[in-house]
């Protein structure tokens, strides 16, 4: 299996961020998006973090990948899945709708999908801003499926290489205090994971 990650493999660009410094200090101030046309992904989350977080989709930039996000979510499949990778004034992941349910084993977090097809890179100018939301991949470009990341601070050297689908709206806090992982291993947030309790579309 192939972990769908931030760089896929070991999440290598989550640790050329430590190594190389890129982390800082999540910013205290919310994203302040437009709401546009959506459709709008609703996350409500609990663990740590408690509330509703609301993600303008942006089928402007990614239609496939908006396609399945809204697709997998009316289905309930991001129902109680878990945030498995967390890393401090990076970004928050989740998504992994095969192997990444809460109550379930966890050890394979990250390496599933779901079951429709990978999607072809959607590839846009859209730079990654804090709170900008964007597909997760293995080394393969086209491989998206299922997970997002959402990020917590501006990571400018993702830009062009990962699909944006949109960006919060609401709920940057809720964001905020989703429970962070160990960065020595990569954000993996071995223990009790915040989870999406239910994801809705509207």
């Amino acid at each position: 299996m192939s972990e769908r990650a931030i760089v896929g493999g070991l999440a290598a660009i989550g640790m050329a961020v430590l190594t190389a410094g890129f982390i800082s200090v999540q910013s205290a101030q919310p994203a302040r998006a437009e709401d546009g046309p959506g459709p709008n992904l609703v996350l409500q989350v609990e663990g740590q973090a408690k509330g509703k977080i609301v993600i303008d989709l942006r089928p402007d930039l990614a239609p496939k990948h908006v396609e399945q996000i809204t697709t997998l979510a009316k289905r309930g499949d991001y129902d109680n899945v878990v945030f498995h990778r967390v890393i401090e004034g990076f970004m928050a992941q989740t998504g992994d709708v095969q192997y990444g349910k809460a109550g379930g084993d966890l050890t394979s977090a990250g390496m599933g999908g779901s079951d429709l097809p990978d999607i072809p890179a959607e590839f846009s100018a859209e730079p990654f801003a804090r709170g900008v939301v964007g597909m997760a991949r293995s080394n393969d470009p086209n491989s998206a499926n299922s997970q997002f990341f959402i990020m917590f601070a501006p990571g400018d050297f993702l830009n062009g290489q990962y699909t944006v689908v949109g960006s919060v709206v609401e709920g940057m806090d809720v964001v905020d205090q989703i429970k962070k992982g160990d960065q020595a291993n990569n954000g993996s947030v071995s223990s009790e994971p915040d989870r999406i309790v239910k994801a809705t579309v509207e």
